[in-house]
């Protein structure tokens, strides 16, 4: 009786054992991937310079304004930053990470626009990621507001009789750190 319970606690220590190793081994993953960021980034230093068509025995790329090596350069300045946020946005536990595709989208539209070698490069992108703000901002003030509701236990009535009382900016502000 006495082996079987020892058997049992050990058994739970092991398994408690396994279990924490998972989270190490994520946070492992996630802290290499962000580590590797400067080396993907000057990656581009490895493409040639010196033309406008780089041929492989795969694949054949040709730029029409710049060298392959500064069409990379551009790339990668947009491919990593929206590699650090998908992974930021994957790896989020907070309430507010949906606010992150924002700043995602903006930079997948101008990542297409060096793709498609644009001359309007990096500056018509926000007219496509206006409609995204438009849905995406209000959506996670009115997350924000229900788990604040929630927190300090007002109810709706009173929340739309805040936002329908005139306050000065100064009010306002501190109101958004109550």
């Amino acid at each position: 009786m006495m082996d079987k319970q020892n058997n049992k606690s050990l058994e739970t220590k092991s398994e408690l054992r396994v279990k924490d190793n998972k989270p190490k081994i994520y946070g492992g993953i996630v802290i290499f991937l962000i580590a590797i960021t400067p080396f993907l980034f000057y990656s581009y230093k490895s493409f040639p310079s010196d033309t406008q068509v780089w041929e492989t025995s795969i694949f054949t790329i040709e730029t029409a304004f710049f060298s392959i090596n500064t069409y990379f350069w551009f790339a990668m300045g947009k491919i990593i930053p929206l590699y650090l946020l998908l992974l930021w946005f994957f790896t989020c536990k907070h309430w507010w990470h949906w606010i992150l595709l924002i700043p995602i989208a903006m930079y997948a539209f101008q990542l297409w626009g060096i793709i498609n070698e644009s001359n309007k490069m990096d500056e018509v992108e926000i007219y496509y990621i206006i409609p995204l703000m438009m849905v995406l901002v209000p959506a996670v003030y009115l997350i924000r507001a229900k788990l604040f509701n929630k927190v300090r236990g007002d109810d709706l009535k009173a929340f739309e009789e805040d936002l329908m009382t005139k306050k000065t900016m100064w009010q306002q502000v501190k109101d958004l750190f109550r």
